[in-house]
């Protein structure tokens, strides 16, 4: 698991905005739609390795 002052700090590489936490999946950018995965307790944060998602809420 992500500490919370990584968390804290982590951004978005493509807009720079604020990440957020989505269950043990990997973190979530709002702005971009973009979810970056999280392997071995390590976030991937790569634009060309994030997957885009559904925002629509």
């Amino acid at each position: 698991m992500i500490n919370k002052e990584l968390l804290d700090i982590l951004a978005c590489p493509q807009c720079k905005g604020p990440v957020k936490l989505q269950g043990e999946n990997g973190l979530v950018c709002g702005k971009c739609c973009l979810l970056y995965e999280i392997k071995d307790d390590i976030p991937i944060m790569l634009i060309d390795k994030a997957k885009k998602i559904d925002c629509n809420n």
